[in-house]
Order: structure tokens, then sequence, then C-alpha cells
């Protein structure tokens, strides 16, 4: 009994000085915010969502986006221009409620589509989304490359790697790096209320997450997209270059600094856009693949887009993609969204053989896939595990590497 005691006296120890290092490391970011107004909603609004029916749970919830397109301008640089000049100074979108476009249903195509499009179908004229969580002050200063990554609430062990690897933040001849992590909200759950409040701890910690409050679904990750150009329209006008990726990737990030110094003489720069490039590809009609498209909703091949792994784009290009973006219709796979709004404005993305956002090898068995000279000569390698990430990390920079040996398939 007295054993007993004893283990409780010291669990409520605990338990105080946990909550002692919470309130502190609260009190220390409520000052920033104060003082740069870097959360735009208070913490307390954040938990206050209208979760969505278990049934509806692809929906996205949002108001109408306003426009900063300027339409009657014929130059690309004016019509830039005016669209800044019309730019909201902080996140202007308030409003989470979403109703369905119910004068869809009543189309006669409508009912031909696959009905695990309907949500998306019924709900993409809600584009843009209210901020739970807001990092604006990562752009200022003079950041050289914004690094951007795609992730969901539950994967906070791939966060943590990324965080100790290639999305470390870091100043090298002085160029800025800074890092971000897009997501959304869980779907309607009975953990999902304290998967919201771990990261919100998370982001008080690290401080390093953007969240919106969309559904984090495959779907959803168009809105990912438009969410982020936007904010970057916003907030960002001083960043020079974007790299963006998912949060199971391997980047080489001094590789990636090299190639953007090689590139600094190129005339066309400013319209930079490389990585893994498919062309040439139409869309996929078989209904058992997660990347299934209905003619119903696209009957045309694909524009040529980069695998969306990760890619690299100059920060003057995110801003036109953010303008053309407005006027394109919502796509149910991000990487072919982002595809046409590139058509859009008339740019071809690059192909860059360090790009592999489709493994270094197609074969699993290939030795090459776990060889850290090619990972050390590559700017980015999809996908990899957690554990595989630290240890392949380490690997790479380490002084005394071999790499004179030579790999056969």
């Amino acid at each position: 009994m007295e054993g007993l005691f004893r283990r409780r006296r010291v669990l409520k120890t605990c338990l105080s000085v946990s909550l002692f290092c919470v309130t502190l490391v609260t009190i220390h970011k409520l000052h920033i915010v104060e003082e740069g107004g870097k959360n735009e909603l208070p913490l307390n609004s954040r938990v206050k969502h209208e979760w969505l029916q278990p049934e509806n749970s692809s929906h996205k919830r949002s108001s109408e986006g306003t426009s900063y397109h300027n339409a009657g301008s014929n130059n690309e640089r004016e019509r830039l221009s005016r669209a800044t000049d019309l730019s909201p100074s902080r996140w202007d979108i308030n409003e989470s409620r979403c109703p369905e476009n119910s004068a869809l249903r009543k189309q006669p195509w409508f009912k031909h589509v696959d009905s695990r499009f309907h949500q998306f179908i019924l709900h993409r004229h809600c584009r843009y989304f209210p901020l739970l969580l807001n990092h604006p002050e990562k752009c200022q200063g003079g950041v050289y490359l914004l690094i951007v990554v795609k992730s969901i609430i539950e994967q906070h062990d791939r966060r943590d790697a990324v965080r100790k690897t290639w999305g470390k933040e870091n100043e090298v001849d002085g160029k800025k790096i800074r890092t971000l992590f897009l997501l959304g909200t869980t779907s309607l759950g009975k953990d999902h209320r304290n998967l919201q409040r771990l990261i919100e701890q998370e982001d008080q910690i690290y401080g390093d997450i953007l969240q919106w409050d969309f559904m984090d679904t495959f779907f959803n990750l168009t809105l990912k997209e438009v969410n982020f150009l936007k904010w970057f329209h916003v907030y960002c006008p001083n960043v020079q270059f974007i790299f963006k990726g998912d949060d199971d990737i391997f980047v080489n990030t001094g590789n990636i600094l090299d190639f953007l110094d090689f590139k600094k003489d190129d005339p066309l720069l400013p319209s930079l856009f490389v990585g893994d490039i498919i062309s040439r590809a139409a869309p996929i009609r078989n209904r058992q693949s997660k990347y299934f498209i209905p003619k119903e909703l696209y009957d045309k091949p694909y524009p040529v887009y980069a695998g969306g792994g990760g890619f690299l784009m100059a920060s003057s290009l995110a801003q036109k993609l953010f303008i053309a973006s407005e006027k394109i219709q919502l796509f149910p796979i991000d990487d072919v969204f982002l595809g046409l709004c590139l058509s859009s404005v008339g740019v071809q993305p690059k192909l860059h053989p360090g790009f592999r956002t489709f493994g270094i090898s197609k074969r699993k068995s290939s030795a090459m896939n776990m060889d850290p000279c090619f990972y050390k000569n590559l700017l980015v390698v999809h996908k990899m595990s957690s554990e595989d990430l630290l240890k392949m990390w380490n690997i790479v920079h380490q002084e005394k590497i071999n790499c004179s040996k030579s790999v056969h398939l």
C-alpha cells in the first residue's frame, strides 16, 4: 500500500512539472502572438469546428474565396502587380460552412458519375478555408528557400524526422531556409479533439505548422495547393524559391542550393519549375485505382505535370500560379491540377534527373534504392520511412563515405 501511495505522489509530481512546462511554452508563444500577430485565430476558437458527419468525411468546408484576378489586363506583370495591390494584408477567410451545390444533382450527367466523386463535385466551389494555425513570420527577413511539406496530423514521426534532416531550418552562406508543414483536420471520430489538441501542442513547440479547417482526404490535397498558393501570395513577397514535397521523401538540401546557385544567371529563372515531370499521361479509367477519374469529370489528356513527391519553383511563378488557379476548376488529383495551372500561365515544367519521386529504381530489390552514394548525388527520392530517412541522412553526411564503387542492377 505504501508503494502505491509513493507511485501516486511521483505521478502527481511529474504531471505538475509537465503542466508547468506547457504553461511556460504557451505564455511564450502568446507573447510572440501579441508582438507579431502570428496566429490569427485564438487558441480557444480552434477546437470549435462544426465537424462533418462520417458519411460526408470527404467534404470540403469553406466559404467562397474572393478572387483578386484582374481579367481585363493583357500584361502579365501588370496583372500580377494589380493582384498584389488588391491582396488582403492577412488571411481573410473566416467562414467554415460549405453548403453543397444542389443544382448539380439535377444535371443528367451527375447520376452517371461514380458515387465516390459526388461530394467532391457538390462542394468543389468551396476553395478557401479559415486558418487554424498560422505562421506568417516564416516569410519575414528575406527567406531564400521556403520548404513546404504536405503532412497529416497523425504523421508526427515523419514530421519529426524531416525536422531533424532535410527540413531543418538553417542559414547557408547568408541564405535563409525556413520550413512549414501543411495540414488539414481529421475526420469525425472519437479521437479528433485529442488529435487537434496534440497538433496545437506540437505547433507550440516547433512553430512550423499551417493548418486549415478542411478535412485531410486524398481529394482535398488540391485544397492544400490552392490554400497554400493564396497564403504565399498574402504573406511571402520576399521569398525567392519554394521546395514543396511530401513528408516521406529524402531531400539533399545542399544539392538543391547548389542547383539554384548554378541557375542564378539563367534569364528563365523567374519561371523555374523542376521536378520529376510526367508527360503524355491520360486519366486512369480503372475503377480500382486510387487515381481513377471518370470520363464525366475529365475527358481530355492530362497536361504536363510534376510527380507530387517533390518539386522546386521560383516564387514569382508561384504568384502567377495563384492568380491562374482562381480561374481553374478544382480537380481531385493535386498534381494534375497544378499542371493545369502551369499550362494556363504558359510554363513548361522541366524534367530534372535528380528528382526521383518514383524511387531510384522501379525494382524494389535493386541495390540502388538503399545505396547512399546515389542519395549523395540526387536531389529528391520518394519514398522513405522515417527510420530509413534518419539512417540515410546520417550516412550520406559522413565525410568518409566511400562512393568509388559502382552498383549494378
